[in-house]
């Protein structure tokens, strides 16, 4: 257990020692000939990162325009040749039922018009009738009136002269 504790202890140590080595202000890394400060590297690390992201954002985009192209070339038109039998009946029905109310329109047009003209013929002959009516009361009028005069006549008559009939 001591051994496993100093290895823990040895570990810390070199931890703390490559903090002090790698992340104070003075350290200097060399890569590559070049001399960066943590601070560099840092900026360094976020611009790989940033370029390295927007590169595998624009992959995504070209794969994605990739598949929507082959999509695109293997689409078929669906068959709407079944919608198509159905408007074309449909189309006939709607005529058929618009021939029908056409039909029956003109039918009452012509009932109407039946109708107006026997009502105009039935007014024309009750006014006749009505005409006919009032000239034969006129002439009843005058026969009474002549009769009660003759009446009239025949009783002064007959009251001037009753010995005479």
């Amino acid at each position: 257990m001591t051994e496993e504790i100093k290895d823990v202890n040895a570990a810390i140590d070199n931890a703390e020692e490559a903090v002090k080595k790698y992340a104070s202000k003075d350290t200097v890394i060399s890569i590559g000939g070049y001399e960066f400060t943590p601070a560099k590297l840092m900026v360094a690390f976020t611009l790989v990162s940033s370029i390295l992201g927007g590169l595998y954002g624009a992959f995504e985009v070209y794969k994605d325009y990739q598949d929507m192209k082959v999509k695109i070339t293997k689409y078929v038109a669906p068959d709407l040749s079944e919608f198509d039998k159905r408007l074309s009946v449909i189309e006939q029905n709607s005529q058929k039922e618009l021939d029908y109310v056409n039909n029956i329109k003109n039918d009452l047009k012509a009932d109407i018009r039946r109708t107006s003209d026997q009502v105009d013929q039935v007014e024309r002959s009750a006014k006749q009738t009505q005409r006919e009516t009032q000239q034969d009361v006129q002439d009843v009028r005058k026969d009474l009136k002549q009769m009660s005069k003759d009446i009239d006549n025949k009783i002064q008559k007959a009251l001037d002269n009753p010995l005479a009939h």
